[in-house]
Parts: C-alpha cells; sequence; structure tokens
C-alpha cells in the first residue's frame, strides 16, 4: 500500500510539538510493516544545513491559489528507509518561525494544494492520503471539491487526524474564494460554514473518507460540548468514520540504558543510577541532594489547558512537604511569573527553568521521582510515557490519552503503573500528590511501580497496526 503523511512539521527536520513527534515516528513504524510510506512536509528556515545538503531536486512547479500564482520546487530525502518531500517556496517558508504569522491562513492553503499538485510530478500517486490539523486540512477538501473528475486521483483516499481540536483553523468567509480558491456556495452549503466565517477543521471532517484522533479516550470527549469547541455535533454526526488511536513514543530514543543526555545510564537492573541522575539533577539545579526527598516535575507548556491554575492553587500547600519542584517550560507570562515568584519564595525547594530544552528534559525525566500532569484536556500527551520510560512513577488527571496509559494504583490487587484523580479540582490533585509521596517512601513499593513503567510498551508498533487497518478499511 501507497501512503502519503502529510504535516507541517516532522521530527527531527522541524518541530514545535507532539505533532512533529507522531510525523516522525508514526512514518517509520508503518514503513516497517512493508508499505511505502512517504512524508511531505513545507522546507522552513529552521530546516538545518545538514539535511539539506542531502537533499535533490525533484521537480519545480507552479502552483495557482485563487488569483496567485507561484513557483515552488520539491526537493527529496531519503532519512532510515523513508522518503520525505520538502515544499520549497521562500515566500511562505523562509522564516524563523513555523507558525504565528498574519498569513498562516495563506501559506497552508499553498502547501495543502501543492500537495496535491505535485502527486504526478513525484511519480507517487498514494492509495491513502493522511493529513494532520488545520494546517493540512485543506488536503481532504480540495481532493474531494477540486480533483473528484481527475482519474489520477480518482481512487486516493483521505484519513484526517485531530491531535489538539482547539486549533481548529477560523478564517473570515472572504478566505475562501480570495485565499483557497474555493467558491463560495461552500459556505452557503454549510460545507465549510462556521458562524459567520469559516472553519477548515469541520470542512475536512467531512470531507475525509476516516479521522482518527490521537487516544481512544479524546476520541469519546471531543463529541461532547465540554470538549469538542463547537464541533462536537459534526464529530458526532460523523462519528461512523471516527476511531482513537493511541500515540506512541520513540522506545530506542527514549532508552535510559543508552540515551547520552543522562549524568549516568540506568535500567531496571541499576536503578541506584537512577537515584545517581537524581543527585546529579539536584545539584545543577541549586537543590539540595537527598534521595529522600522526592524530585516532583513538571515539563509542559506553561498554558492554561495543561492545569497550571491547579498547581498555583496548592502550591504553598504543597511546599509544606518534604519535596523539590522541578518545573521546565514556557508559555503564558502569568504562569511563567508565578513559578519565577515560587522560586524566589522556596529557594533551595524550586527550580524554575523558563525554556525549552530537550537535553534538560531528558535529565529531569531520568532525575525525578513523580511526573505531574494535571490537564484540563490532553488529546494524547507523551511525557507521561517518556516519564514511564525513564523510571518517573505519572501523577496525572483521569482526560485524553493520559486516562488511556496511567492506570492508577490500588493496594487491593497491587494494580496500577501511576496516581490519577477525576475531578479538575485543586485539592483532589493535592491529596493524590501526598498519596503518592506516601508511596515514595516504601521504598519497594515504589521500585516496583518504577520497573512497571519501564517495561511498559509505548511503542508505535501496536499503533501502527491500526492505522494499516484502517487504511486497507477504506479500500
Amino acid at each position: 500500500m501507497k501512503i502519503l503523511f502529510v504535516s507541517s512539521e516532522v521530527t527531527p527536520f522541524c518541530k514545535t510539538g507532539g505533532l512533529g513527534d507522531v510525523a516522525g515516528s508514526l512514518p517509520l513504524a508503518l514503513k516497517t510493516q512493508g508499505d511505502d510510506v512517504r512524508v511531505i512536509l513545507p522546507l522552513y528556515e529552521a530546516v538545518g544545513v545538514e539535511w539539506r545538503r542531502r537533499m535533490k531536486k525533484r521537480c519545480s512547479i507552479q502552483i495557482n491559489l485563487s488569483w496567485r500564482r507561484q513557483l515552488c520546487s520539491v526537493f527529496e530525502l531519503e532519512h532510515n528507509s523513508v522518503t520525505y518531500y520538502f515544499v520549497d517556496n521562500e515566500y511562505y517558508f523562509k522564516r524563523r518561525e513555523l507558525y504565528g504569522h498574519y498569513d498562516d491562513g495563506e501559506r497552508f492553503a499553498f502547501f495543502s494544494r501543492t500537495v496535491l499538485e505535485v502527486l504526478p510530478s513525484i511519480d507517487f500517486i498514494p492509495d491513502v492520503i493522511h493529513a494532520n490539523d488545520w494546517e493540512t486540512a485543506l488536503v481532504p477538501i480540495y481532493l474531494r471539491l477540486s480533483y473528484s473528475g481527475d482519474t489520477r486521483y480518482e481512487n486516493i483516499k483521505t484519513v484526517f487526524t485531530i491531535h489538539n481540536i482547539e486549533y481548529q483553523g477560523h478564517f473570515h468567509r472572504d478566505f475562501l474564494a480570495d485565499v483557497a480558491g474555493i467558491d463560495d456556495e461552500h459556505f452557503r452549503s454549510g460545507l465549510l460554514a462556521y458562524n459567520d466565517g469559516i472553519c477548515l477543521m469541520k470542512g475536512a471532517i467531512i470531507c475525509a473518507d476516516f479521522i482518527t484522533t490521537v487516544s481512544p479516550s479524546y476520541a469519546q470527549e471531543i463529541k461532547t460540548p465540554y470538549y469538542g469547541h463547537g464541533l462536537d455535533a459534526i464529530l458526532r454526526d460523523n462519528e461512523y468514520k471516527l476511531r482513537g488511536v493511541l500515540n506512541g513514543i520513540d522506545m530506542d530514543d527514549n532508552d535510559p540504558s543508552n540515551n547520552t543526555h543522562l549524568f549516568r545510564n540506568y535500567s531496571v537492573s541499576t536503578l541506584e543510577d537512577k537515584a545517581y541522575n537524581k543527585t546529579e539533577l539536584q545539584t545543577m539545579l541549586g537543590l539540595k541532594a537527598d534521595t529522600s526527598v522526592p524530585v516532583i516535575a513538571i515539563v509542559t507548556r506553561l498554558t492554561e489547558h495543561k492545569g497550571i491554575d491547579l498547581i498555583g492553587a496548592i502550591f504553598d500547600d504543597l511546599m509544606g512537604e518534604a519535596v523539590n519542584v522541578v518545573v521546565l517550560g514556557k508559555g503564558d507570562w502569568r504562569y511563567e511569573q508565578m513559578f519565577e515568584q515560587m522560586k524566589r519564595k522556596y529557594p533551595g525547594k524550586v527550580s524554575v527553568n523558563i525554556l525549552f530544552s530537550s537535553d534538560l528534559a531528558t535529565k529531569i525525566y531520568a532525575g525525578a521521582d513523580i511526573m505531574l500532569m494535571p490537564s484540563k484536556s490532553e488529546p494524547c500527551g507523551l511525557a507521561q510515557m517518556i516519564a514511564m520510560r525513564y523510571g518517573t512513577v505519572p501523577v496525572v488527571r483521569e482526560t485524553g490519552g493520559l486516562r488511556d496509559t496511567v492506570f492508577p494504583y490500588r493496594e487491593d490487587t497491587d494494580e496500577g503503573n501511576g496516581f490519577t484523580f477525576k475531578n479538575y479540582n485543586a485539592h483532589d490533585m493535592l491529596y493524590t500528590i501526598r498519596r503518592a509521596i506516601a508511596m515514595y517512601n516504601d521504598g519497594d513499593l515504589w521500585r516496583k511501580l518504577m520497573v512497571r513503567g519501564m517495561t511498559g510498551d509505548y511503542s508505535w508498533g501496536r499503533s501502527a497496526g491500526y492505522y494499516l487497518d484502517i487504511y486497507k478499511s477504506l479500500k
């Protein structure tokens, strides 16, 4: 089967979040199962010269986008047996940041149109095109509206994955004809209409042959008004083609026995070396090196839906416990300032690092004891799986992929791999953290939880199998 994976970011070339990780890992997992999987993405300024030197030019083509005419080139690169195509247009993509520009709608409309236009030129007509999030939502829409009469495209099926339904691609009604080159009748028909404007994700949900999202629980949640952000009714109408497939992580990249970012490598049989990573982390971050004090890690974007308000509400109470708290991330200014204030208030107990650093994140995953993720919503979440891979026990709220990967420890049955709370309530969270701290002081039990996390299967293999089943069902 021939599969084209379309994404606005792909690890290791360019990444801002979880989408990049998925787009970097899932195609490789599919490839190992014997299918012809290729990936197409924009050639951003962020794509390094070490990659550009390995690319070869495949074609140049003029793209018509409404009244605009833009020339672009497509470059090809093979990496880890997967073929990648990079769409090069400096007007749209030679910019420092991947997103956040005034013309993002136009940029990704151009990219989506290019994806379909270049297929004959690169001599690859896929059986399935797998698009991701609003930035590529126009791919299934264009295919349905503009290419249905072209025999070269008539057998292509589309899968559209919602990684985070909060980002939907909302634009003014005039965007349809003036930018996307789509007749206004498709606003009047309701296909793309959303209030007085348009919603690209809505159109993709309707036009795609199948819809997926990144965990089974999130697939159910987004059909409700609280989680659906205005698209819940559309998803309920299309639930016959909706399925949640849990994301995975790269088990090799996140292997504590060989990761070069650690102070010392370790495994389930050498957990004393995890303790070494802990004391080295405490020392590096200005905390007292003490293995008896649990280190609680918060590695996340500092935004409201990550549950940062809950942490702020009980932080003083938490500081009454014998704990260290280590924060890594950037986000809303008010949350950055909140943590900076807590660092000043509790010197020697709190480390706050307002930055993104994969090196420091890995050291924290390995050196912490508890990973705290009190998210208001979490489509899948990768940090809890990465943390468990390093033997760090998660405390999470039961939502989305957190609910599907972290199972509460039960003393009566000795089951579970972490600690969870259901309600979005700060004191429920505090109770759960205190329960985890009490369990930490039971060394044998805590070691058991660490080993369960480290030996869990969070790989892409099973998820890739589910996606292949979906692709095959469309033929």
